[in-house]
């Protein structure tokens, strides 16, 4: 049986660029991205079950009372939440998994998931953060107002987790991501199958068996 895989939650500011460094990640490497679940609408060219499961707040609310959802939470009027069974199952096959969730969501999974790695992503600073957001051009300045107003409170979030990636250069970004992810792989936690095996042997070797 292969060694379970590892969970990564990857969190930031809205406009940090968490997307896109996922999307990267996903394209080079061989992780399994958890699609959320939200009943927010669509974006121009998002794709239903391809970068989110789109849902009326009826059908979330069902998934809540199922107990469905890993975690769950309502950030600017929307819920958001973890779909449950695929990331259980892509872990259990020795796959690493990665959730892009907010910071309460993400303190839920490390009550579930102890050995969870935590990570958030930054731009270097507000001003970038601000253009950004304003670049994008998914929303009104009402709204970009109050992501920079929530933004000051997802800040005290950032002592809570594993690592913070600050995203100023796309391509480090990814690669520092990709080296904290893999080094989880080399804790003596997540290294028993290995670690049992060598044991096995030596044991053999002590006795005279070579």
């Amino acid at each position: 049986m292969a060694n379970k895989g590892i969970l990564t939650v990857i969190s930031g500011f809205s406009g940090a660029g968490k997307g896109t460094i996922m999307k990267e990640l996903v394209a080079r490497f061989p992780y399994f991205l958890s699609v959320s679940a939200t009943t927010r609408k669509p974006r121009k060219g998002e794709i239903d079950g391809s970068d989110y499961f789109f849902h009326t707040r009826d059908s979330f609310e069902a998934m809540i009372q199922k107990e469905e959802l890993i975690e769950w939470a309502e950030y600017v009027g929307n819920y958001y939440g973890t779909p449950r069974e695929a990331v259980e199952k892509q872990l259990m096959e020795g796959k690493d998994v990665l959730l892009e969730i907010e910071m309460q969501g993400g303190m839920l999974v490390k009550e579930q998931f102890p050995d969870a790695l935590l990570l958030f992503i930054t731009p270097p600073n507000a001003d970038e953060l601000k253009r950004r957001l304003i670049g994008r051009g998914t929303e009104t300045p009402e709204e970009i107002n109050k992501r920079l107003s929530h933004a000051c409170e997802e800040a005290s979030y950032m002592k809570s987790y594993d690592y913070i990636v600050v995203n100023d250069e796309l391509e480090k970004a990814v690669l520092d991501v990709h080296m904290m992810i893999q080094h989880q792989h080399c804790k003596v936690k997540n290294c028993g199958e290995q670690i049992q095996a060598i044991e096995n042997d030596l044991l053999q070797f002590a006795k005279g068996d070579y």
